[in-house]
């Protein structure tokens, strides 16, 4: 178990006061069904550039049956997916790289420290380091279970070109 420090203090925050819900979620992330990987927000800081959720792993997630038979582990993308969608939420709210969509443009110094598994709560936090609008954004994240930091890593965001791709898509 590693003693790193969150990036955020976790003791400053009240979990019973959700600030946005899956339905609120939805309105600025586009994944549905099993890809929904997040369960509330809790800090939303555009001062700080901080954004706090987290995920409530259950019995029913999509992997638990496949990954890890009898001894069920969140997968380390599945982690990464979760970090993904906070730090897309905080961007997409505060139109930071005003684009339609975020797309994964890369992740650097991942870890993977200690397992996940159903029953835990995986509290995310997604710090932003950097913004290009239009064009990419670095954030720092790191997911915990209790006080042990899981998982962290740097994730960096892309403009998706909607209009472009849907026009590539749409019958001439």
């Amino acid at each position: 178990m590693t003693t790193k420090p969150p990036l955020y203090d976790l003791s400053k925050i009240d979990f019973d006061n959700v600030i946005a819900d899956v339905e609120e979620i939805r309105k600025y992330n586009p994944q549905r069904h099993e890809m929904e990987q997040l369960t509330a927000i809790v800090v939303d800081d555009v001062e700080c550039h901080t954004v706090v959720g987290y995920k409530d792993v259950t019995d029913d997630e999509f992997w638990v049956r496949g990954h890890m038979p009898g001894m069920p582990l969140m997968p380390g993308v599945v982690m990464v997916e979760a970090a993904a969608q906070l730090c897309s939420y905080f961007t997409q709210k505060h139109d930071l790289l005003q684009a339609a969509m975020v797309g994964f443009g890369g992740l650097e110094e991942v870890r993977f420290r200690d397992p996940v598994v159903p029953g835990d709560r995986l509290v995310l936090i997604g710090h932003l380091d950097k913004v290009r609008p239009k064009r990419m954004l670095v954030s720092r994240f790191q997911g915990l279970v209790g006080d042990a930091v899981v998982v962290e890593g740097i994730i960096k965001g892309i403009a998706i070109p909607v209009e472009a791709l849907s026009a590539q898509q749409s019958p001439s």
